[in-house]
């Protein structure tokens, strides 16, 4: 009985080390609590970044908005198909994704960055300074 409950532990610990981040995740809205997005995370190089792929808008809103609050090159460029997402890198040791950056399209702000996967959602730590705001996306199996 005591091998087979260490075999188990090992297998879930393998598991938990291995998750990824690469693959669709679905944004919500912190204050709605409605989806907002859907981000592409992939590997590029040894880094990982991450791209708008779709985006939920309401009745009203433009269907292909601008980035108007950016101040970088992606300065009037089309949010979908923007990366958000940059240069992360994988730390082993603490099983996290991190010195990336993550560009909030809404109002042009560029925070550095932190994820890791928890109970199968990504969690996204956007930080300036020493204040932080972390956000949980949901896995998205749809187109």
């Amino acid at each position: 009985m005591k091998s087979v409950i260490s075999i188990l532990t090992l297998i879930v610990t393998l598991s938990l080390q291995g998750q990824s981040i690469v693959g669709k995740w679905k944004t919500i809205d912190d204050e709605t609590g409605k989806p907002r997005s859907i981000v592409e995370i992939y590997e590029k190089q040894g880094k990982f970044y991450g791209k708008i792929s779709k985006l939920f808008r309401e009745l009203g809103e433009d269907p292909d908005p601008i980035c108007d609050e950016c101040e970088d090159d992606r300065e009037g460029k089309k949010i979908i198909g923007m990366e958000i997402i940059t240069d992360m890198k994988y730390n082993k040791g603490d099983n996290l994704y991190h010195k990336g950056e993550i560009l909030d399209p809404e109002n042009g702000n560029i925070y550095d960055c932190r994820l890791w996967v928890e109970d199968g959602n990504l969690k996204v730590r956007g930080y300036l300074l020493f204040f932080y705001r972390t956000q949980t996306w949901l896995p998205y199996e749809g187109e």
